[in-house]
């Protein structure tokens, strides 16, 4: 005798199955008293005699030959597995059906409770994220008569790499274009996304292409740091349009991505914001949102421009600056001057992108043209920035030589010393020796007939036979004595030996006999027609 786990009535064992069966209606057995129960007790084999265990014994090898005919039921009585009803599965499966629709109900309630809960824990910059091209600002591609937004409409849009500064809307315009073509889209990086990723990707595009005819735009983040392996890979599905490719980049993408990839797709180059358009991304967001932080009036428009300032063209930064203000705007005491301290930024400069080199190519122009204010300001942005100082001092050394030359040939020495000088100081107190190296080279006259004439030698050299040109004999060296009988070194005059070193001979080949490459003049002749205009 056995519980119905279903029900808890006494069942027979072997017949627990039927009953379970019969939604546990049928084959109950009474309750039976105690003195029932000991009247019934079966009595144990050790006292039963021979011929009552063998008859049990038979009963017993009958009823297992007949469970093994039925093991799916007798397994369910085995597990004590039943449902209230046919076809609904084994206990355990009702079990955990029950504990779901508790979890999912439990679930639902909190989802009530807490309503986008997911999307609100998301910072600002990500919940204002533009949904449509008329949200996004300060880019003209995108604009009522912008080029990408014509091929976007046409539902036409090519492979393409988008190019700017960070914070101006590459993942942004990428997201609309997949929503506005109702294309699948699929977002990768270069950190978690291999080769075979690439090509699962691809082959599932590539499905979905022929059997749905919906396009696939698969979107690289960062795809400057992808590897040369990994760019290969999108060659094909690019070419065949199994996929769109939509690169984003901050980098040039002339030297970060490859060129036969580079080809098969458009470059979109996005302006950097300007302060106005932050302006309005700024104010947009607080009228959005601002209730839910409910800030202080220190959060006003005057703060917002200084914001917008501060964020350098980058609205993410903006908006991030804006959600930590309302944070702080709240706390007691706070004033408008504290709440501006409150808010860093760190320099947009990337030491091993187009900021560094950007930075370091107005640095050396400013000293070119004799600005050491302009000198100095692209100087101490670098320092701050965690340029390597070492780096400035070489670009120092090349100054003296390229911009100083020869018209003032002290400078070569002071910036081998200057870099002498950060080698052994460091920073901080290095910078005082860059600041001196670099007003010096600023200040001094400035000569390139030394860099001018190297380079039309360099010309000349790319001129059909030029760079082979035999050199004269006289000027050859002769260290052995079949040299010397050739004629190697002979009639050379050894300038040291005559009267001021002056002597008349030839020094370049035959074919350029009378050339000259160091022109007589410290700069060129060009006048500027704006100076004209000022005096």
């Amino acid at each position: 005798m056995v519980q119905c786990p279903i029900c808890g009535k006494p069942v027979k064992e072997i017949n627990i199955n039927a009953h379970i069966d019969a939604n546990c209606e049928t084959l109950i057995e009474p309750v039976q008293s105690d003195s029932q129960k000991s009247a019934n007790a079966p009595v144990p084999s050790f006292f039963q005699p021979t011929s009552a265990r063998k008859a049990a014994a038979q009963a017993n090898a009958s009823t297992k030959e007949s469970s093994s005919l039925t093991p799916a039921r007798n397994d369910g009585a085995r597990k004590l597995s039943a449902t209230h009803s046919p076809g609904e599965g084994s206990p355990g499966e009702l079990k955990r059906k029950r504990a779901e629709t508790s979890t999912a109900t439990a679930t639902d309630s909190a989802k009530r409770a807490r309503p986008n809960a997911v999307e609100n824990a998301a910072p600002l910059a990500e919940r204002m994220r533009p949904k449509t091209l008329d949200e996004i600002y300060g880019q003209e591609l995108v604009g009522p008569h912008g080029v990408l937004r014509g091929l976007i409409e046409q539902n036409r849009v090519p492979s393409m790499i988008l190019w700017g500064g960070a914070g101006t809307g590459k993942t942004t315009i990428a997201r609309v274009i997949a929503s506005m073509v109702g294309s699948r889209f699929i977002e990768i990086n270069s950190t978690n996304t291999g080769v075979a990723e690439c090509k699962k990707i691809f082959a599932d595009a590539r499905s979905e292409l022929s059997l749905t005819g919906r396009k696939t735009i698969v979107f690289c983040d960062e795809i400057h740091r992808f590897s040369k392996s990994q760019q290969d890979v999108f060659l094909g599905p690019v070419e065949s349009g199994t996929i769109t490719l939509i690169g984003a980049t901050t980098e040039n993408p002339s030297f970060k991505v490859q060129n036969a990839l580079l080809s098969r797709c458009r470059t979109f180059t996005l302006n950097k914001l300007s302060d106005d358009d932050i302006v309005t991304i700024l104010r947009r967001a607080l009228e959005v949102e601002g209730p839910k932080y409910k800030p202080s009036e220190l959060v006003n428009d005057n703060l917002i421009r200084y914001l917008a300032a501060f964020a350098d063209g980058d609205a993410r930064t903006a908006l991030n600056l804006l959600e930590l203000a309302m944070g702080l705007s709240t706390r007691p005491g706070m004033t408008m001057d504290d709440l501006k301290k409150s808010l860093t930024k760190t320099l947009v400069y990337d030491r091993a992108g187009d900021q560094h080199y950007d930075t370091i190519s107005a640095f050396h122009k400013s000293i070119r043209g004799g600005d050491p204010d302009a000198a100095l300001y692209y100087l101490a942005r670098m320092l701050q920035s965690g340029e390597d100082p070492l780096y400035i001092a070489r670009r120092l050394i090349v100054v003296a030589s390229e911009d100083v030359g020869l018209a003032d040939n002290t400078m070569l020495p002071l910036a081998i010393a200057a870099h002498s000088a950060v080698e052994k100081i460091g920073l901080p107190e290095a910078r005082i020796n860059l600041a001196h190296a670099t007003v010096a080279l600023s200040l001094a006259k400035k000569s390139t007939r030394a860099y001018r004439g190297l380079n039309n030698a360099m010309a000349a050299l790319a001129e059909p036979g030029v760079a082979g040109l035999p050199i004269p004999l006289h000027l050859r060296n002769a260290p052995t004595r079949l040299m010397k009988e050739i004629g190697y070194g002979k009639e050379y005059k050894y300038n040291p030996l005559y009267k001021d070193g002056k002597v008349k001979q030839d020094y370049l080949p035959e074919a350029l006999k009378g050339r000259k490459f160091l022109e007589d003049l410290d700069l060129g002749t060009m006048e500027d027609p704006d100076l004209r205009e000022d005096s």
